[in-house]
């Protein structure tokens, strides 16, 4: 999933492996727990249950542009760095490369 920190109006976004609740309305990644803000939220749909901080969560897109804004400098966690270019973008010959 993508995962974008929203305190500022372009956060840090990174794609990373997430896991859901049974009920699908919680989210978890790197220790954290998110829930769904239910459409409450103009640039946020989950927010951080422990600090309140607001976050932009979604599927990976295929074309990139993950960020809401569409800013560059997306931070690809190792662990799904040969997935998301693989499966997701369709450029394996990227997926050695850590600069990405």
């Amino acid at each position: 999933m993508y995962i974008e920190n929203k305190e500022q109006l372009n956060g840090t976004g990174r794609i990373g492996r997430v896991t859901f609740s049974k009920t699908g309305k919680t989210v978890h990644y790197q220790g954290k727990e998110f829930q769904s803000l239910k459409g409450d939220d103009y640039k946020a749909n989950y927010y951080d249950i422990e600090t309140g901080e607001p976050y932009w969560i979604s599927g990976p897109r295929k074309r990139a542009g993950d960020r809401l804004y569409g800013q560059p400098g997306v931070h690809i966690d190792e662990d799904v760095r040969e997935e998301y270019w693989t499966s997701i973008r369709g450029m394996p010959e990227r997926a050695l490369d850590a600069s990405t």
